[in-house]
């Protein structure tokens, strides 16, 4: 328990119906104060809250707004006996008003100082804005594009999401949150294996062995951790046949005494009371009971504890030890974050008009949409010129639809549209709509088609609504919409060049797209400055360079489709394979469409003289393996040189690849850079059955390449 005096002075004056309440999280109309305050009564009666609940609550959801954030806690402040002050929380995932791509674009990026720059701005934009809280990052692994929340994910690869996770965490928070009052707490999210649903169906069920959970699904969650996140969110789905809410093993056991997390525990949106329709808890006051011993310490949006928790300490199937802890951990962050000397923080209304959405913040924005696209097609097409007669065409256009999920605060009035970014290039762009997301009409194909008939190339903005992705997004047909796949149908007919331009917030079947197209550009929903990063690309002033963290599937049949997978006994392509009993689909390839680390350039490259410095590792003497990138084109191009390593023999089965490091070196046309990579024997430990994690002495292969499928193979040994 925490020992600070002045901590347990304020807990030793509340009641127990003020510790209580302390752990509930209510959303920001409940408060006086709010712009949307006193259109809660009915909503506060239908939760069985009183006023003087809600004069108690610990902490808001989704306010943002420097002056609300004062009103609001200004109120609370003379209303709350103690003056003990709010915590002011929300989704800020992808930017604050300055909206960067969704983070599997950034993922896409492979830009680790990117990445804590866009953090270090949302961050910025929110703490003067009010808030104290992000519910970010979601270092969630993600395998099957059908769930929508892939989008909130850096992708399928547990060492390069552990690596993003680090990345937005240090920009989040900074490296001194107590005194730095632009910066906000981070959340992670969610505590664990949220990614893992069956079917990839939101909040379904998560069934994995232990060994399987610490392999793959942990370590991006403890690397946030490590590196000093404050807090963490619980996950929807079960694990182990229990709801994360209410999973003391998961909870008590392993993140809170094995990990050491001794910061704050939240639930997500109802966790608490849904450990009821879920199985584990016959009634709320069972929920309760679950989710207190779990070591959750705040309760968003149910009121199991409100209502339960005092009446479970007076039948002492609670011990109030365990409220008083989730309390002081409560009020070591009010503390940490200065909010008992500074109520209101970070919130200046004068300074949230001078940074919020400024021009530097929204080059930054720019500069990562430019890095997060990546180019899957190019058949000599792209760059366009300028001088080229355009026609754009697509319901994503004129559309500022491009911010993607969990971007509430941004605006997409103020996004920057597809045809106004190529409008400061293009001397001749013709701009049709074509036909709605899932809709068409004749009229606008007759529209398109005239448009497209008088061009030299037709460019095609097609993609995803921002609402068939994200939370609750879950698809089952992950191919673009049947109007969009007719559009592209009757504009191939006239044998123009043809650049597909793609919005969405997930890996797509592109049948129906990429062989009807002689280049696709993914851009993801690619943020505020969307518009004008692709224009950039699509005439050449930047060069893609984004390089994929999901696979994309050859048909969703194949789903969950990864690259890190295993070869099973009777792998397809092996040198005495059978042709039919193998592992394999009679229909489909078993490979996916796009391999995870692929990404084209304007440019070319070439691996040579790729070695090892000995042909066996120690424990002590780790291996250096080198190769020479050469830039073979006419362009400036950066490549993203990726190491993976194979253990041949291993005491449980691994996967025919794993990424172990990757570097980015930027190229002049001609250039040549040798690229060195150190692997040590650390980096080739796993969870072994008895989940010791070790190595194992033996054969192995490093592979050095461009992607998870065009490597070089260079075998060595650990020796132990």
């Amino acid at each position: 328990m925490n020992k600070d005096p002045f901590l347990l002075s304020v807990l030793g004056q509340m009641t127990l119906e003020e510790k209580v309440d302390q752990l509930l999280q209510l959303a920001v109309p409940f408060f006086e104060g709010a712009d949307s305050a006193g259109q809660i009564t009915g909503p506060m009666a239908a939760m069985g809250i009183s006023e003087q609940t809600v004069r108690n609550a610990g902490s808001v959801l989704g306010i943002a707004g420097a002056e609300e954030v004062i009103n609001v806690q200004k109120a609370h402040m003379q209303t709350n006996r103690l003056g003990i002050p709010l915590l002011m929380m929300a989704d800020i995932v992808h930017g604050f008003k300055t909206i960067f791509p969704v983070p599997l674009g950034i993922g896409c990026s492979w830009d680790m100082e990117l990445a804590e720059r866009s953090a270090e701005i949302a961050a910025r934009e929110a703490a003067v804005s009010g808030v104290h809280v992000t519910f970010a990052p979601m270092a969630d692994l993600v395998r099957d594009p059908r769930w929508g929340r892939v989008m909130e994910s850096t992708g399928e690869d547990p060492f390069l999401n552990g690596e993003f996770a680090r990345a937005f965490v240090r920009g989040f928070q900074g490296t001194d949150l107590e005194h730095d009052a632009e910066r906000v707490a981070a959340c992670v999210k969610h505590f664990a294996a949220y990614g893992a649903g069956e079917g990839g169906r939101d909040y379904n069920t998560v069934d994995l062995s232990e060994r399987q959970l610490r392999e793959y699904y942990l370590p991006a969650y403890k690397a946030a951790l490590d590196e000093g996140c404050e807090m963490v969110m619980t996950s929807f789905n079960t694990v182990d046949g229990i709801p994360a809410t209410g999973n003391s093993t998961l909870m008590r056991k392993l993140l809170r005494e094995e990990w050491g997390f001794d910061g704050v525990l939240i639930s997500d949106w109802g966790a608490v009371k849904e450990l009821i329709p879920h199985g584990v808890a016959a009634d709320e006051a069972e929920a309760a009971h679950k989710a207190i011993h779990a070591g959750v310490d705040i309760e968003m949006m149910t009121t199991c504890y409100t209502k339960h928790l005092s009446e479970l300490v007076a039948n002492k199937k609670v011990d109030e030890a365990l409220i008083d802890e989730a309390v002081l951990r409560i009020l070591a962050l009010k503390k940490k974050l200065g909010l008992f000397e500074n109520p209101y923080r970070g919130a200046d209304p004068e300074r949230e008009k001078e940074i919020v959405f400024s021009e530097a913040h929204r080059q930054a924005a720019r500069e990562l949409a430019i890095k997060s696209c990546v180019l899957l097609k190019n058949e000599a097409v792209l760059p366009l010129q300028p001088n080229q007669k355009i026609a754009l065409i697509g319901p994503f256009a004129q559309s500022g639809d491009i911010l993607g999920p969990w971007s509430w605060t941004g605006s997409q009035e103020d996004a920057v549209k597809l045809d106004q970014g190529m409008r400061e290039y293009a001397s001749r762009l013709d701009v049709a709509r074509g036909c709605d997301i899932e809709t068409a009409t004749e009229a606008q194909w007759t529209e398109a088609l005239a448009a497209a008939r008088d061009a030299d190339v037709i460019v095609m903005a097609l993609g995803e609504h921002s609402d068939m992705s994200g939370e609750a997004g879950s698809r089952a047909d992950i191919r673009l919409p049947e109007a969009q796949l007719e559009l592209i149908r009757k504009v191939k007919t006239l044998n123009k060049p043809v650049v597909v331009v793609l919005f969405n917030g997930r890996p797509l079947d592109l049948h129906g797209v990429v062989e009807h197209a002689d280049a696709v550009l993914e851009t993801w929903f690619p943020g505020s400055e969307g518009g004008a990063a692709i224009a950039d690309l699509l005439f050449g002033k930047a060069n893609p360079s984004g390089r994929l963290t999901m696979s994309f599937p050859y048909s969703v049949g194949q789903v969950p489709v990864y690259y890190n997978a295993y070869n099973t006994g009777r792998p397809q392509g092996a040198p005495d394979a059978q042709i039919k009993y193998v592992s394999q689909y009679l229909d489909i390839p078993n490979e996916p469409l796009l391999p995870f680390g692929f990404g084209l350039s304007y440019t070319t490259f070439a691996y040579r003289h790729a070695a090892v410095s000995s042909d066996a590792m120690t424990v002590t003497e780790p291996l250096k393996i080198t190769v020479q990138v050469t830039n073979t084109g006419n362009a400036t191009g950066e490549e993203t040189v990726q190491l993976y390593v194979r253990d041949l023999a291993g005491d449980v089965v691994r996967p025919v690849k794993e990424l172990k490091a990757f570097r980015k070196v930027t190229l002049q046309p001609g250039e040549s850079r040798e690229v060195e990579f150190v692997l040590s024997e650390s980096q080739l430990r796993y969870y072994h059955a008895n989940l010791a994690h070790d190595s194992d002495a033996g054969d192995f292969v490093a592979f050095v390449g461009s992607n998870s499928r065009d490597v070089v193979e260079l075998p060595f040994r650990l020796v132990k």
